[in-house]
């Protein structure tokens, strides 16, 4: 059974006292605990589960017939992944401790609060789904591919290291807690949020929205929404995308952006699974499960005081990193194909052939804009391209044609140059520096003379002649 099933699983209130159990089912009910069941004999509850999963359980110590005691070391040994709760009247140290090495994961004292029962049920419904994840984990691991394929359509990939996070996604996708994703810009975060939504099988729908630049109002009418009155304009009230996610998956995209006033709203949402329209006085409750994702270091956000620490460990239970284009070169042939495809269909052209040659001009780039600077580049050359075979000189504008590295900016007073720091000791000659540069450029090419020449800004004819002059070195000395 996934996490979410766990979650969806029953608690269980084990009581002899019918007035109690009114009163804590309904406050786990009204807590957004909609599966409770009430037991006021002992004696029903090994039948009950031996014939249906349960959640967790939460036992009075002191009952007729079967002591909440020794429930525990029945449950304890026959069933070992149901959490259980122990309630007495009693508030001895020692039945304590001895409980919690029994197996119990928390002990209330009568009266109970409803906040302090409902905050242990909610841990211990939390335990449960993460002790599945853990052997889901394992399991996944283990495999070579992702057992549902299908919810990774629209990502184009053979390599290893998104390979491990399929399997990662699939372990934790029905999970109910909070996904992180980061990575740079353009590296594909978005289509792993709609891979999470497929393999978390919420009946509801995938809502995302881009909170960089809103301010709290902004953010909070355009998630929780508004009452009636809530402000000068608002004559109706108005849902919030929270309530348009229903029981679904609400992606919130550059989350490093987000200011502070709303990450405590945020941080609310995550805790509790609450929220307050504007201008209303009553909490609505949250079904949907939240991802969020941003290109920032959040955790250097964190340390700078940007972003609040409590809120990154709650968003966190489940992080994923993406890799760079850069460090999964060995999919450009995938990436490149199918984005020359559907630039294709898009413009009603048919499809040119891919050259062997723009493959390895394209492996000699960074690519800081990702997958989504690739296809921007590989949409710009089919619109241009003429023949059959899809042409190099757009791929080498964009590449040769912006600068490798940072345009040189004033050096302060004192401060070494670029070619300083490369040179601390001594300069090159220009025929070393010439053939180094070519030797760099043939080897980051795959020795394609072609795309050599391109990185280095001269024809082939000219790049030809420096080769053969290395190979002549008498010819190079007329010529001087």
């Amino acid at each position: 059974m996934d996490a979410t099933g766990h979650s969806e699983l029953p608690v269980v209130l084990v009581d002899d006292e019918p007035q109690l159990l009114h009163s804590a089912s309904i406050a786990l009910r009204t807590s957004g605990i909609a599966d409770v069941t009430t037991l006021d004999d002992s004696r029903a509850l090994l039948p009950l589960l031996a014939r249906q999963p349960v959640g967790v359980v939460v036992l009075d110590l002191s009952m007729p017939h079967i002591t909440g005691q020794a429930l525990l070391g029945e449950v304890a040994m026959t069933y070992p992944d149901i959490p259980v709760i122990l309630m007495t009247a009693t508030n001895d140290l020692d039945t304590a401790v001895q409980c919690m090495q029994a197996g119990a994961i928390d002990y209330l004292v009568k009266p109970v609060e409803k906040n302090r029962l409902v905050s242990s049920v909610k841990r211990a419904m939390e335990i449960r789904a993460l002790r599945a994840e853990v052997l889901s984990l394992k399991e996944r691991f283990l495999a070579e591919a992702p057992r549902q394929p299908e919810a990774f359509k629209e990502i184009v990939t053979q390599s290893k290291a998104m390979q491990s996070i399929f399997r990662y996604l699939e372990a934790i996708g029905p999970s109910p807690q909070p996904v992180l994703i980061t990575g740079e810009t353009g590296c594909g975060k978005e289509l792993i949020a709609r891979a999470v939504h497929r393999l978390s099988g919420r009946a509801g729908e995938l809502v995302s929205v881009n909170v960089a630049g809103l301010d709290d109002t902004m953010f909070s009418d355009t998630l929780f929404g508004h009452a009636k009155g809530a402000y000068s304009g608002a004559d109706r009230p108005r849902d919030g995308l929270v309530t348009t996610a229903g029981d679904g998956t609400l992606f919130l995209d550059e989350i490093g952006d987000l200011n502070a006033a709303s990450q405590v709203k945020l941080l609310r949402l995550l805790q509790d699974g609450t929220f307050y329209p504007l201008g209303a006085d009553r909490p609505r409750q949250s079904r949907a499960r939240v991802v969020v994702a941003t290109n920032c270091d959040v955790v250097k956000a964190v340390a700078a005081g940007s972003f609040r620490k409590d809120l990154y460990y709650r968003l966190r239970t489940h992080h994923l990193n993406l890799p760079p284009l850069r460090e999964r070169l060995g999919d450009l042939t995938l990436l490149v194909n199918h984005f020359v495809a559907k630039a294709a269909r898009a413009l009603g052209k048919p499809a040119p052939s891919v050259p062997l040659a723009l493959y390895q001009l394209l492996r000699t780039y960074s690519f800081p804009g990702n997958l989504r600077e690739l296809e921007g580049m590989v949409f710009d050359a089919v619109a241009r391209h003429q023949g059959a075979i899809i042409s190099l000189q757009s791929f080498k504008e964009a590449i040769c044609g912006k600068p490798q590295f940072e345009q040189s900016q004033p050096q302060a007073d004192g401060a070494p140059s670029a070619i300083a720091t490369c040179f601390p000791d001594q300069l090159p000659t220009l025929d070393q520096a010439e053939q180094a540069l070519v030797d760099e450029a043939l080897r980051r090419a795959d020795g394609n003379q072609g795309v050599a020449a391109g990185l280095l800004g001269i024809s082939r004819q000219a790049l030809n002649k420096r080769l053969s002059r290395r190979k002549d070195p008498e010819t190079s000395d007329q010529e001087e």
